[in-house]
Order: C-alpha cells, then sequence, then structure tokens
C-alpha cells in the first residue's frame, strides 16, 4: 500500500505549483498558490473602501492593500489547515492536503505562518496609523474563525466579519479616519460574503455531515438559493447606503447595476444540489468584486 505522504494531489503536478521545485510546492499548496480566488475576495472590499474614499494621489494604496490581502489570506489558509489537520483527514476533499497527509511538518507550517505576517508588517508600515491599528484588530477574530464551524451553523457569517475586515482599513488608509460609509461597506460585504460561502459550502455537505462540520448550506438546505438571495440584497441595500452617503444622487447608485445583475444571475442558478454549479458560481465573485470596485471607484472620483 502507498504511504500517503508519499501521495501527491493532482494540483501539484500541474500548473503553476507544478511548474516549482518539488521541496516547494507543498508549501505553495498549503498557501493556495493555486486559487487565487480567495486573495481576490479578501482584497475587494479594501480597494472598494479607497475607491469610495477618492483614492486622488494615494494610487499605492491599492498595491499595498494587494499585497497585504495575498500574505494575510495565504497565512490564514496555512493556519486553518494547522487547526484543522485531523479533520481534514477525515474528508475526501481535503485529505491531501500537505499537513493532513503529513508531507509538511507542524513545526514548518508555523514558521510559513510568521514569515507571511512579517509581509503584513511591512504593508502596515505603509498605512496611516488609524488603518494599521484597525487591521491589527482583525487579527483575533482571524485566529477564531477555523473552531465557528465546530460551534455554530453559520460560521460563514464569522467568515464575513473577518473577509470583509478590508473594508474598514481602506477607508482610513485614504482619510486617516474611520467613517459611517466604510462601516456601511463593511457591513453589505460581510452579507455578500455569507451569500457566496453558502455557495461555496454547497460542495461539502455530505462530508460536512459525515464529520460533524456545521455550515450554512447545511442549515439552509433547500432553500439555500432562498438564503444566498437574502443575503446578495442586503449587501447591495448596504452598499447603496454607502453611496449615498459620499454622493446623495440616484444617479450615483445606477453605478450599482451591474454588480445586483451579476448577484441576481447568481442567485437564480443556485441549486443546492448541485456542487460543481455552486462553486463556479462562487468563484465568479470575482468578478462580482470588480464590478462593484468600479461602482466606488466612479462615485468616488465623482464626488470629489
Amino acid at each position: 500500500m502507498t504511504a500517503t505522504t508519499d501521495i501527491v494531489p493532482d494540483s501539484e503536478r500541474r500548473g503553476f505549483i507544478g511548474a516549482l521545485p518539488p521541496r516547494l510546492r507543498p508549501f505553495a499548496s498549503l498557501m493556495r498558490l493555486d486559487r487565487p480566488i480567495g486573495t481576490w475576495l479578501l482584497y475587494w472590499p479594501c480597494a472598494w473602501s479607497v475607491a469610495l474614499a477618492g483614492v486622488e494621489s494615494r494610487w499605492e494604496l491599492f498595491f499595498w492593500l494587494a499585497l497585504g490581502a495575498f500574505a494575510m489570506r495565504s497565512a490564514g489558509c496555512v493556519y486553518n489547515d494547522i487547526v484543522d489537520r485531523d479533520l481534514d483527514r477525515e474528508v475526501e476533499r481535503t485529505r491531501l492536503r500537505p499537513l493532513a497527509s503529513r508531507r509538511v511538518s507542524l513545526r514548518s507550517a508555523w514558521i510559513l505562518v510568521g514569515l507571511l505576517c512579517l509581509i503584513g508588517l511591512v504593508v502596515l508600515s505603509e498605512l496611516k496609523w488609524v488603518a494599521a491599528i484597525i487591521a491589527l484588530a482583525s487579527l483575533a477574530p482571524v485566529a477564531a474563525y477555523p473552531f465557528m464551524k465546530r460551534i455554530t451553523w453559520w460560521p460563514q457569517a464569522w467568515l464575513g466579519l473577518v473577509f470583509s475586515w478590508g473594508a474598514l482599513v481602506g477607508w482610513p488608509a485614504a482619510t486617516g479616519s474611520l467613517q459611517l460609509p466604510a462601516v456601511l461597506l463593511w457591513s453589505g460585504s460581510i452579507a455578500w460574503v455569507i451569500g457566496y460561502d453558502t455557495l461555496y459550502a454547497i460542495q461539502d455537505k455530505e462530508d460536512d455531515a459525515l464529520v460533524g462540520v456545521k455550515s450554512s448550506a447545511r442549515r439552509l438546505g433547500e432553500k439555500a438559493r432562498l438564503g444566498v438571495g437574502i443575503c446578495y440584497s442586503a449587501a447591495l441595500l448596504l452598499w447603496a447606503a454607502a453611496i449615498w452617503t459620499v454622493r446623495p444622487d440616484w444617479v450615483a447608485l445606477l453605478t450599482l447595476v451591474p454588480a445586483a445583475l451579476h448577484l441576481a444571475s447568481q442567485t437564480i442558478r443556485t441549486d443546492p444540489g448541485d456542487g460543481e454549479l455552486a462553486l463556479k458560481l462562487f468563484r465568479s465573485n470575482r468578478t462580482c468584486g470588480l464590478l462593484i470596485f468600479l461602482a466606488m471607484l466612479v462615485v468616488g472620483l465623482s464626488a470629489r
């Protein structure tokens, strides 16, 4: 019988990770370098907030926040795998992850987390002090997230808190203070994350039930489409409120129409029994994030 440590997932044999030296591939897998969707989804709320604030001369903020999103999403993935390594061994989709399959030692994983956090510190040094403090405050809820699926049926709501945190960072990074539009953006992003992560959780419903992991997809069951639709509707209302506080003009709200149509299409197509389709819809939120960014950029620049 082949030892678990000798089994390498297909994702490490092809693409970007497959082109790396063999010793580096498990670490790249830990960081999910083959799946940048998580970095995009973490980055977009940061970018929205800067854009709506009226970025003016600080265009470099988009770069620094993108680097921070990459580093902290990667660190979060490694940390999540550290916490979930025993659970991951029981789930077909995750049993070959580097820690679950023991191809990476626990000590090496913690060192990687530390190195990625150092990159995060470099990014913090480029932000205004209010933004840096708010960013640091995210560490506690981030650390608690992997345990939420053992505690609540709605770990997606906790993920929403942390994956939307960039909205609270971007505005003060651009302006030097935290104001209502950023809080509204953050609140809308929380609802958006609950919606799209419910889609993501649909593909794992059976495995999650076997190992006792809770999720909104399991809780909602056949009502997942309705739940996703409610979350997306709440997100759009809150984003519209954020725009209104910056530019109280009905025309400005029209900038959200492309994103609204995109989210409506996702909702209509949601099938609680089709995990493959749910994953495709989940990934399409990278495009949705871009549509919202363009809306915020247009409003932010026109309001100045």
